[in-house]
């Protein structure tokens, strides 16, 4: 049962941390996400503009390798013309590859690398072409790069057609030779427009990537700030939250372990901390002590039952706190008896206070359903005006006195102040009413 119980707690502890760091680790991995995202973005855009130079450059061979090819008739020179002109068609392939429906990402792969591009790039290059090649800078150096498809299948037809003249010795005709020397140079301008356009929009392209990904990453940033604010304060107010509830737990125990439950008066132990702390401090002066027993109280308990019990103490509790002033200490020692301290009250104050609690209590009557009961009380006075007294001393004599006020008749109030012969005595004009008419 204990291991249970003790499991059970580290399961709810554990699932705590968790609610508590989930916000923050979720955060991270999207700002991880973000970041990783930004950088897969920036490194396919970089390689689509090292492939547009090695595809620029290559185009530039093919052309000068083959005006060299036209006035040589080297047959190397043609060889490099082929090699040269093999990274756009590469890149062509690929680029074709990727439009198809389904695309064919293997015939894209095997293109780019015909196209001279590093294997690392290979996969950003066919990622970006494929989810993102309807962003409008992609789109439009796309279409540049399409435009070329056309120069470079006459570039390809070009070759040949120079390689077949030249299988019959080297072109004597000069016009004719300026013709096919002047339409390269022509197609070397066209494809060099197309090259430019191509680069600067994807320049443009990767600028504005780069301040779209920045601002993501900064508001993704600042959320995580935000967000580190909000639950540090929301622990924070969660924490005097369970501080403040510690601190009222505290002083509700402090409350208990110094008041009696039933009838929310202090109980002995806060009577007698009082008790020894008004004699600590008083040096001169008096101090009126009383002990009040109620004298029908086992009476209605037996007759009427607990709860008539438990009303009456509370309904006698509210009584005896009546017309007393700030200092004075009302207490229920246990069961029907109770207590008063009452500091810097000289003794015939005192007696005076206890009379005429006496009095009221004589006319209080207490009604439980059908029947009616008077209360008296015996009421034991100490006055003490002594420094040296003890708490012992001082609870004695008080309750010698409350007892022989029930010796001698209840109902009454014992003065003990040295003359234990001194009473005041009150006789009773009523008898409890057993039942009302």
């Amino acid at each position: 049962m204990f291991r249970r119980t003790a499991t059970s707690t580290k399961g709810r502890s554990f699932l705590h941390v968790i609610k508590l760091v989930s916000p923050f680790v979720m955060v991270v991995v999207l700002q991880a996400t973000i970041a990783g995202f930004s950088l897969e973005v920036m490194s396919s855009v970089r390689a689509y503009v090292a492939g547009e130079a090695m595809w620029s450059r290559s185009q530039k061979n093919a052309v000068y390798f083959l005006n060299l090819y036209l006035h040589s008739g080297e047959p190397s020179q043609f060889t490099h013309y082929q090699a040269s002109l093999a990274v756009p068609i590469g890149d062509e392939f690929a680029r074709w590859a990727l439009e198809r429906d389904p695309v064919d990402v293997e015939a894209a792969r095997v293109g780019f690398l015909q196209g001279s591009n590093h294997p690392d790039d290979v996969p950003g290059l066919i990622w970006l072409f494929r989810y993102f090649n309807r962003v409008s800078f992609l789109q439009e150096a796309i279409h540049e790069w399409a435009a070329t498809d056309p120069m470079l299948l006459e570039l390809s037809v070009f070759g040949e057609v120079i390689r077949s003249e030249l299988a019959h010795g080297p072109i004597e005709d000069r016009d004719r030779l300026r013709l096919l020397s002047s339409r390269l140079s022509e197609l070397n301008t066209q494809f060099t427009v197309h090259a430019k356009r191509f680069s600067t929009v994807l320049g443009e392209g990767s600028r504005a990537i780069k301040v779209t990904l920045t601002c993501i990453n900064i508001v993704a940033a600042a959320t995580l700030i935000l967000l580190l604010i909000w639950h540090t304060r929301r622990l924070m107010l969660q924490r005097q939250a369970f501080e403040d509830a510690l601190h009222a737990e505290k002083e509700r125990l402090a409350w208990q372990a110094s008041h009696d439950w039933l009838t929310g008066l202090s109980n002995r132990r806060a009577f007698e901390a009082r008790l020894q702390n008004v004699l600590d401090t008083t040096a001169a002066g008096s101090l009126g002590l009383i002990l009040l027993d109620l004298d029908q109280f086992k009476s209605v308990n037996d007759t009427c039952g607990h709860l008539a019990g438990d009303r009456l103490l509370c309904q006698v509790s509210r009584l005896l706190q009546q017309d007393r002033g700030p200092h004075d200490l009302v207490a229920r020692l246990g069961g029907d008896e109770f207590g008063l301290i009452l500091p810097q009250c000289s003794p015939s104050t005192t007696v005076d206070i206890a009379e005429r609690l006496r009095r009221s209590l004589e006319l209080f009557t207490f009604a439980w359903d059908d029947r009616c009961f008077a209360v008296t009380a015996s009421i034991g006075v100490a006055c003490i005006a002594d420094g040296n007294t003890t708490l012992e001393d001082a609870m004695r004599r008080a309750d010698a006195a409350c007892y022989r006020a029930k010796e001698k008749g209840r109902n009454r109030v014992q003065v003990d102040n040295g003359r234990p012969d001194v009473v005041v005595v009150a006789t009773r004009p009523r008898e409890a009413v057993a039942a009302r008419g």
